[in-house]
């Protein structure tokens, strides 16, 4: 291998890459979205600056992928924080737990998802939907919401899917210290929406110190959505150095 050839390898292993180069596009993406209301002080210790926290909202999140170009079929479950940048309204992605390896590696190496390993689940128990997520052996999360009760209005479906994605994106030297450290943005802008519905929901969150859910405990339910559409995700872009600063 020359040293052309060197810098073409997309990821490591150079002979069996963790994730290909190619353009992801999911077909039938399915969200459990469940928004409630926190303790906007612990909002507030996560969300980094210049970002600003907007309310005492958050959301938990539970994602179907079944048809991913490159990536196969997956879940992944997280929690994200309403926020404001320079006066656009957006969201700021804390975590996202996710049991495929290839998005986790291209997620962290290309983007800037804050992607590590879990066990999320989202399926139909009868009249619910559930949706899961455990970490190793142990229930963090579990989410249960009434099977498409209330059609939701397209464009609030498309806002709430569409959102701009604040994300931080940190790269660190051999010798520990930061090498890149920057706020990023990506917008989801190629969507076809297909199905969208609210309905009565529960949360339960359990206490875990590697994947700290709990930390932000459920007050008050404020809305369940539950979306499918098709859509590829937009590229993120860096909007604020941090080692510049």
């Amino acid at each position: 291998m020359n040293k052309e050839e060197v810098k073409q390898v997309l990821s490591t292993p150079v002979n069996a890459p963790v994730f290909e180069s190619t353009e992801i596009f999911f077909k039938n993406r399915e969200y459990l979205n469940i928004i409630y209301e926190t303790d906007r002080e612990m909002l507030e210790k996560v969300v980094p600056e210049p970002l600003k926290v907007t309310s005492n909202k958050i959301k938990f999140e539970v994602i179907n992928m079944p048809d991913s170009t490159g990536l196969g079929s997956y879940q992944e479950a997280g929690q994200v924080i309403p926020v404001e940048y320079n006066g656009e309204q957006g969201e700021f992605y804390l975590s996202m737990y996710v049991n495929n390896q290839a998005a986790i590696a291209s997620g962290r190496e290309v983007s800037a998802f804050p992607k590590k390993a879990g066990q999320p689940k989202l399926y139909v128990d009868n009249d619910v939907l559930v949706g899961t997520l455990d970490y190793n052996s142990l229930r963090v999360a579990q989410a249960t919401m009434g099977y498409k009760h209330h059609k939701m209005d397209e464009q609030e479906a498309l806002k709430s899917v569409t959102a701009p994605q604040f994300m931080l994106k940190q790269v660190r030297d051999y010798d520990g210290s930061l090498r890149v450290c920057e706020l990023t943005r990506s917008q989801i802008t190629d969507i076809k929406l297909k199905e969208a519905y609210r309905s009565p929901a529960r949360l339960q969150l359990f206490e875990h110190v590697m994947a700290p859910l709990a930390d932000f405990p459920v007050k008050k339910i404020v809305d369940a959505q539950h979306i499918i559409a098709d859509l590829s995700l937009g590229q993120p872009e860096p909007i604020f150095d941090y080692l510049e600063d």
